[in-house]
């Protein structure tokens, strides 16, 4: 009886129901998740970048290597090196030396810091220690720089509950170019430096006076391979935007700088290079009604980072 009323209904095998979906479909999605449990916002790549670097090491210096002890010699040298507060562990003085105004300056800048050994040395010594430069009797060792790693930088900005914005100098060679970007950075509300290891400017002395202090407040941290670190950036929901002066749009139209942010400049002659323009999300230009052609590196990322703390303020 059950087969003829198969045949009957004029159907192949049993009838398939809509399994309830088109009532549940009627009642409803509920209220809409906050942006930062939506997939795809940026308030949600946010949070999880947050959340990430919660169960990361703490902020720490060192973690990107260190450099290399530094010499500073000669009178004039020495004395802006104690002024504008480099780091140093030993003030050399050559013994029987001509005590003259900038000697007596240095002696006291050493005894009011505090921490720095002063050690007396004949002329030979000192010839010896600085491959026979003219030392003028004067010789400040400067310890090795420790670098923060990369990832140190994005941890600190979520510690202080801001959003990164970060600057990375790509193929800059020169210390005092280092130095003006870290002042900038200091001065705009940034949150770091980052610089490859190799064939780029390190913190040395130069770096330290030219960022007038700011250095003591705002790391630099160094990257084996740029490109990595910026993908690295990236995949943590930070937006890489490179500086160049073909760019596609210019500054004060990139609302990315609203977010967390990486701003990529270039060496003033040769600009990013190809790996590095390659994985910067916006690649922008700086407008210069004045006709030049470029600027260099501390200027630009001046002009940067103040269109962000602009933006963010």
């Amino acid at each position: 009886m059950a087969a003829n009323n198969r045949r009957m209904s004029g159907k192949k095998g049993a009838q398939v129901g809509s399994g309830g979906q088109r009532r549940r479909g009627l009642e409803g999605k509920g209220p809409t998740p906050p942006a930062e449990m939506r997939k795809g916002h940026k308030k949600n790549r946010v949070a999880n970048a947050k959340a990430k670097q919660a169960v990361r090491r703490p902020v720490q210096r060192g973690r990107g290597g260190k450099g290399t002890s530094e010499m500073v010699v000669g009178r004039n040298p020495v004395v802006e090196a104690l002024r504008e507060g480099v780091p140093a562990t030993t003030l050399y003085v050559q013994q029987f030396i001509d005590n003259d105004e900038r000697v007596r300056e240095a002696l006291q800048l050493v005894a009011e810091r505090g921490g720095i050994h002063l050690m007396e040395a004949p002329r030979p010594e000192l010839d010896r220690m600085t491959n026979g430069l003219n030392h003028q009797g004067l010789v400040l060792q400067v310890p090795p720089y420790e670098y923060a790693h990369p990832e140190d930088l994005v941890a600190a900005a979520y510690d202080e509950g801001q959003d990164p914005l970060i600057v990375a100098l790509d193929g800059v060679t020169d210390p005092r170019n280092l130095g003006a970007v870290v002042r900038s950075v200091s001065a705009f509300g940034g949150h770091g430096v980052i610089v490859p290891e190799r064939r780029a400017a390190g913190m040395t002395a130069g770096a330290w006076k030219t960022s007038a202090g700011a250095a003591a407040r705002t790391p630099v941290a160094r990257a084996t391979n740029l490109t990595r670190a910026l993908e690295a950036y990236k995949k943590a929901g930070i937006v890489v935007v490179g500086l160049a002066a073909d760019g596609e749009a210019e500054v004060g139209e990139l609302a990315a700088l609203e977010g967390p942010v990486v701003i990529v400049v270039g060496s003033e002659g040769k600009g990013l290079s190809r790996l590095v323009g390659e994985t910067c999300d916006h690649r922008v230009r700086i407008p210069m009604p004045g006709g030049a052609e470029s600027l260099n590196a501390g200027v630009a990322a001046g002009v940067v980072l103040y269109e962000a703390a602009r933006r963010r303020a």
